[in-house]
């Protein structure tokens, strides 16, 4: 890498600074299933440093690209997927993050439905796999850092703004939506007065159907998102803490 060369000035002085820093980007994914709870798509590291690591999807930032297509191409290359938006997490820029040089990267996270993703690694991936967040294997650089920034910043979101519309099925179990919400705040909630306030907002509609218990219990009633008041709330936000 060419050297990057510019100027201060101190009192009558200018002073050459040189910088070789390189820039990366990573892909912190979420992925939710009512099976598996909430996972984190990592690849197979099979090139060094790091070589049969799992790690974030990620990499070098081209020349002639944005943050946000470098990452989008990261993620396609090394594990096939594609998703319609990621959020910029943070930056992470620790000296000696990275053995190769000083690598400073900026971080994205996105929350989708697992279930509808093919993996494919490729590139400098050996494998793509998705992992229950409370089962991480050992991760290479600082990525265990990185996802738990992820988790936190994940944590804190829906607490302000509506998630499961794009999560559950078009029609579900009230106790699937109850068990999203216990699943990504990683710990219980009051499950009375959650429907209780859920239902004020209008954000969830009952709807004159049912399905079958899996148990010898009732059958159960199944519900659906109001979009248009989902949508409302997506913008306006909400107090979640006050539902539970």
């Amino acid at each position: 890498m060419k050297n990057a060369y510019f100027y201060t000035c101190n009192s009558s002085m200018a002073h050459k600074i040189t910088q070789q820093i390189l820039l990366t980007v990573d892909a912190v994914v979420f992925g939710y299933s009512q099976g598996q709870g909430v996972s984190v798509l990592l690849i197979k590291r099979k090139i060094k440093p790091f070589k049969d690591s799992w790690a974030l999807p990620g990499g070098f930032v081209h020349d002639k690209e944005s943050l946000e297509d470098a990452v989008m191409r990261e993620l396609q290359e090394e594990t096939g997927i594609s998703v319609q938006y990621l959020e910029q997490l943070y930056t992470f820029g620790g000296v000696g993050r990275d053995p190769r040089s000083r690598v400073v990267s900026v971080a994205y996270f996105a929350l989708v439905k697992s279930s509808e993703f093919t993996l494919l690694a490729a590139t400098d991936a050996a494998e793509a796999e998705w992992f229950n967040i409370e089962e991480l294997p050992v991760l290479a650089f600082d990525h265990g850092v990185i996802i738990n920034k992820a988790i936190e910043r994940l944590r804190a979101k829906i607490t302000y703004e509506p998630i499961g519309f794009e999560l559950l099925d078009r029609k579900f179990l009230f106790s699937d939506l109850e068990q999203l919400y216990v699943k990504l705040l990683g710990y219980d909630i009051d499950r009375r007065n959650f429907k209780r306030k859920m239902m004020s907002l209008g954000l969830v509609q009952q709807l004159d159907e049912v399905v079958a218990s899996s148990t010898a219990g009732r059958p159960g009633k199944l519900y659906s998102f109001d979009k248009k008041k989902y949508k409302e709330l997506k913008v306006s936000g909400f107090d979640l803490l006050k539902l539970i």
